[in-house]
């Protein structure tokens, strides 16, 4: 929609409203304030929620894998085969053996819950950019080091030098019943993997000392798997499911964690609907605010009819002014969104300062920091449905605009 000099005149004089119509200008500069709140509440809510996804995707996949074959009754014997034939699965980019298995941790007196997680050489130097302190250079088979979790540090009070004991309930049996195995084992690193349950839990040790704490043999627990495309994974490994049928279970990242990911959809969602609700109703005042001025212009209006101005103008006129207010305050939110984002966690930490609450407790969190990532796709889709709807809103007062009669109002001036 293109605008004649004199249309774009006439539209500027009227979004600058003269000193008897501050009213107007007041109502017209808390609408584009409306706006510019409610896109960067989409904006922030939005891509926290995707970060989320992300994150979570991200670094429980990444320890975790894509898929994990695992045999009935929780060990595995022959798994070299397995290992071979998943390897060889079209679509299958890694696959290592592992072990993960819950126990007790002990040190100072101070009893933990632990998984014990036993793995390659090679999936142990991938945590190496999550180590805190220490290092798992001396994480070999046989050498007694292991890497535990930064909050299960915190919990038992382990530094790196400790010696922590890992008591399995399943240990060796006597004339006097079963003794628990306890194996004490030095502690070389401590990491953040980011995800709270993992660090508090975890107690990472190479594959083969898996083996001899939990007295398994040769036998391991389980396969974890990734692949070229997490989100086809059931189809992708659908050949081993079919071969391995009766020996082990293919169990997938959708279903290890189908209530996490259901629930972020879903709030994501409803987050979605509720704050594009407060745009719509930024865009409502708006509305108001070109109703008003359509009122208060009535008289000038009548004077534009009959110096020839046409109704095709009148309408251009009002419609642009209402689109100029939503499109600043599209604008405007996308960049204080964006600000927003940036400094998060400041603004996180600033909050819980002011207040004296905890507002992002990773116990409960999940995470250990306020996520975010951007879909562009999506921040795109709110500026356009922000758009869209200060141009619906406009139409209503244009036409008003548009259909005033000249004579009706000049007649008794």
């Amino acid at each position: 929609m293109i605008l004649s000099p004199f249309e774009w005149t006439i539209a500027k004089r009227y979004m600058l409203p003269g000193r008897g119509e501050a009213f107007i200008a007041l109502v017209a500069g808390i609408s584009l304030v409306a706006v510019m709140l409610g896109v960067a509440a989409l904006v922030i809510v939005m891509s926290v929620m995707n970060g989320f996804r992300a994150e979570l995707f991200d670094k429980i996949v990444g320890l975790n894998g894509h898929a994990i074959v695992q045999a009935y009754g929780g060990r595995l014997d022959n798994w070299r085969d397995v290992l071979e034939q998943v390897k060889a699965t079209p679509g299958v980019t890694r696959a290592s053996p592992l072990i993960e298995q819950p126990l007790l941790g002990s040190l100072n007196g101070r009893v933990e819950a632990v998984y014990a997680r036993g793995n390659t050489q090679e999936d142990i130097q991938r945590i190496k950019p999550k180590v805190q302190t220490g290092s798992i250079a001396g994480l070999t088979p046989g050498s007694g080091n292991v890497a535990i979790g930064s909050q299960l540090a915190q919990n038992i009070g382990a530094r790196v030098g400790d010696n922590i004991t890992i008591i399995n309930p399943q240990g060796q049996s006597t004339p006097f019943g079963t003794v628990p195995r306890q194996i004490s084992y030095h502690i070389a690193a401590i990491f953040e993997i980011g995800i709270y349950d993992y660090d508090e839990r975890f107690v990472v040790m190479p594959l083969e000392d898996a083996q001899t704490l939990l007295l398994a043999g040769d036998s391991i627990g389980m396969i974890e798997v990734q692949v070229t495309d997490p989100d086809n994974v059931q189809a992708i490994l659908k050949p081993v499911k079919d071969k391995l049928g009766g020996q082990a279970v293919v169990t997938d990242w959708k279903t290890i964690n189908a209530s996490l990911f259901e629930a972020l959809a879903v709030e994501r969602v409803a987050m979605f609907v509720v704050l594009s609700i407060i745009v719509l109703v930024a865009v409502f005042n708006i509305l108001s605010s070109l109703i008003m001025l359509v009122r208060a212009k009535t008289r000038d209006i009548a004077i534009l009819r009959t110096m020839g101005a046409t109704r095709r103008s009148l309408l251009k006129i009002f419609v642009t002014i209402g689109f100029i207010i939503g499109s600043l305050g599209t604008v405007a939110g996308l960049a204080l969104g964006m600000v927003f984002l940036f400094f998060r966690q400041p603004i996180v930490h600033g909050i819980e300062l002011l207040t004296g609450q905890n507002l992002w407790d990773p116990s409960i969190r999940f995470l250990t920091e306020l996520p975010s990532r951007s879909d562009p796709v999506e921040i795109t889709t709110i500026c356009v449905m922000a758009l869209v709807f200060s141009f619906l809103a406009t139409l209503y007062p244009a036409l008003r605009a548009a259909s005033t009669d000249p004579v009706q109002v000049l007649r008794y001036e």
